[in-house]
């Protein structure tokens, strides 16, 4: 690839970054679900085949991910707000399903990786412009194995579309009656546990792969981290100040409408 193919991609790269970080702002999203979708569109306006953009996508947000989260998870901590009981039941399992998630995510075909983001993504969408969050029980339960499956389940999803836990973390751990800021603080923390290790695992798998973009190690793009993670946290702040100009239920449909069109472009890609 020569240097007129390396310019527009870092300029889309620093797009993505800057996107990922008003919609994250404005949306009280992981940065994640903006930014594996929008690096897989400026990789396939590239000409980047679409199993691999989307393999460079994924692998590439985990790390995003990982460095995003120790400093979310640092400040929701000294509010308070991450619970530490939840924390250490679910760590080692969240972990060991991102790594799996991770590795699967390395070797399986990336329209699979297309085809599963599309369809969760339209599950959180649902979930998201439905008016109330829906109470399952009054607490997480206790039965053996429960949580851990939870977990485990969570993690190996999350890494599979290259994003932190909030996205199902959140929804799951509110359906159990967790108070939403302490849901949202331990899903913050949990981030780093899914994105450490599932990221590591597509390092690995992405070893030797012929036709990754420039500055790759494995499937990870380091050009894109170093590029998406300033810009990110930079435009964060402007999405934070739209978000509070706007009432919060069309905050809620805005993120389902985004949602909705993301997932249809992944499916279509997918399968079309």
């Amino acid at each position: 690839m020569n240097v007129a193919d390396v310019v527009p991609l870092v300029l889309g790269i620093m797009a993505t970054g800057a996107v990922a970080g008003v919609l994250s702002g404005l949306l009280g999203v992981g940065g994640g679900i903006v930014i594996v979708p929008v690096l897989f569109w400026v990789l396939a306006g590239l000409g980047f085949p679409a199993g691999l953009g989307m393999q460079v996508a994924v692998a590439t947000s985990l790390v995003t991910v990982a460095v995003t989260a120790l400093s979310s998870a640092r400040a929701h901590h000294a509010r308070g707000s991450v619970d530490m009981g939840i924390f250490r039941v679910w760590a080692p399992f969240m972990a060991a399903g991102a790594l799996a998630g991770g590795a699967v995510a390395g070797y399986v075909s990336g329209r699979a990786l297309l085809a599963l983001f599309g369809v969760i993504a339209l599950l959180v969408a649902w979930n998201m412009a439905r008016p109330r969050t829906r109470i399952l029980a009054p607490a997480l339960p206790a039965v053996r194995g429960a949580q851990p499956a939870m977990a485990g389940g969570i993690g190996f999803i999350s890494a599979m579309m290259g994003i932190g836990s909030g996205t199902l973390g959140v929804p799951v751990m509110t359906a159990f009656s967790v108070p939403v800021h302490r849901a949202v603080g331990t899903a913050a923390a949990l981030g780093l546990i899914i994105g450490v290790p599932a990221s590591l695992a597509m390092v690995v798998a992405g070893l030797g792969v012929d036709g990754r973009p420039p500055a790759s190690l494995g499937y990870v793009n380091l050009v894109a981290v170093a590029l998406i993670l300033p810009l990110s946290v930079a435009c964060a702040p402007l999405g934070a100040r739209l978000a509070h100009a706007l009432e919060p239920i069309w905050i809620k449909r805005a993120f389902a409408v985004f949602l909705c069109l993301t997932s249809v472009r992944m499916l279509w890609s997918a399968f079309g």
